[in-house]
Order: structure tokens, then sequence, then C-alpha cells
């Protein structure tokens, strides 16, 4: 495997019990990169970040990450070898300030409050508004801010990769902009992104791969530069592509 290669997902099979749900997803994630996983509501999205992470059983394939196999890792094991997964729906402590929700972002690296002092200010870096607002309890942010408080709670862990799952649902057109803009300034920093979204025309955009599934299984990848409208509209409508 290329050095630059971060994550490679080989044949994933999983599901839930006796239900499989994916059948066979195979996407790469580089260093530096976004890879964009895409795919109409149903066809298995969140199921692979979920065995990707450790939280659902593979049943077949296998999780490559820098090189060795995670395939029957925990979760934690996952976490502590560079991995944040921000799940769907803004999963932020409401009652606690901005700032105390970014320092238990930090939790796992086991430093103390000061020594997080430097992560947290280049989260408000990243993300100014989230410095603006740093005493204020997470309830009264908007949707898109709880989004990017969200992300700058998994980036305190200092990921290698980073994992998002459709960090734009239930936002407002404009916010969604704003939000890409947010993950795009990120890919600059040299880790991995692997991103799911519905905003297919945002996300292609600031993407370098492209995967598509449908069903369970990878119908469509490659570069963001090569893939066309017409490509998508294939995977997504069930023609071979």
């Amino acid at each position: 495997m290329s050095e630059d290669v971060l994550l490679e997902v080989r044949g994933l099979q999983t599901g839930y019990g006796d239900l499989k749900v994916v059948r066979d997803v195979s996407l790469t994630v580089r260093r530096g990169e976004i890879t964009v996983l895409l795919g109409r509501n149903g066809a298995g999205k969140t199921t692979t970040l979920r065995a990707i992470t450790g939280l659902n059983r593979t049943t077949g394939g296998d999780v490559v990450y820098r090189g060795a196999a995670l395939t029957d890792a925990p979760p934690h094991r996952r976490v502590a070898e560079g991995m944040s997964y921000v799940q769907e729906g803004k999963r932020v402590f409401h009652e606690l300030t901005i700032e105390q929700n970014l320092l238990l972002g930090g939790y796992s690296t086991k430093k103390s409050k000061r020594a997080l002092a430097d992560p947290v200010q280049e989260i408000y870096e990243l993300f100014p508004i989230l410095g603006e607002k740093r005493a204020l309890p997470a309830a009264s942010m908007s949707g898109g801010q709880q989004q990017m408080l969200a992300i700058g709670q998994a980036l305190m862990a200092k990921p290698q990769l980073l994992i998002l799952d459709e960090p734009s649902q239930g936002l407002a057109p404009v916010i969604v902009k704003e939000v890409m803009e947010r993950v795009h300034a990120l890919r600059d920093t040299g880790i991995g992104i692997l991103l799911v979204e519905q905003a297919v025309q945002d996300s292609v955009a600031i993407a370098d791969q492209v995967t598509v599934i449908e069903m369970g299984r990878t119908v469509l990848s490659g570069l963001a530069s090569t893939i066309t409208v017409d490509d998508l509209q294939a995977a997504y409508f069930g023609s071979a592509a």
C-alpha cells in the first residue's frame, strides 16, 4: 500500500445482526485528501462508516489503516490510532459551554486543561464563531454552529483521519457552503477526510476522490476531477457506471 494511503477498505461486508446492509464496499482515503462517499438514502453509507470505526462488526472484507489491518479492532483502539468520527445529528453537549465541549473532545489525549489550551485556540482560529461564543452553552448556537463545534471536538484528539457523516444535514444552503469551506480548509492540514454527504454538488466540489454506493455495493469510484454528472446519474439511478 502506498505511503500516502491512510485508509483502504476492501470488499467490506457488515450489517445489523442477520441483516446484511453492506455487501461489497471498497474505498481509499489518502493523507491530505478528501474522499466523498455518496449514495441514496438507505444505500449503506452510515453503516459503512460504523464498520470502519468499529461500531459495527465486520463480517467480510478488510479495513486497513496506516498499513495495519484493523478489521477486528475495538472502537477505542481506532481512536487511539488517530481516527475521529463525527456522527450525524450535531452531537454536542448542549448544557456545557463551547469551550467545555472542546476540552471534552481532547479527553482521549490524556492532556491537562493547560496543555489543551493551544489545541483549543487552533479550533477557534479554524471556526472563529466558536471563539466568540466560547463561554455560552452549546444549546444557544445555531445548527450550523453546533456542527462546527462537533467537528472541533473531533479535531481536539489530533486525528490523522477525520470521518464526517452528513455534516450538512438540516442546514440552510448558505451554511452548507460555509461548512464545506471549513472541511476543505482542513484538507490543507494534511489529515485525510472521509465525508458522507447528501449535498452532492457541494461535496464533489471539494473532493479529491469520489465513491458512490448503491444497495451496499460500490458502483462508482475514481478521481473527482474525472467523474462527470452523467457518471453520477448513472450510479445513482441504476445503470452500471
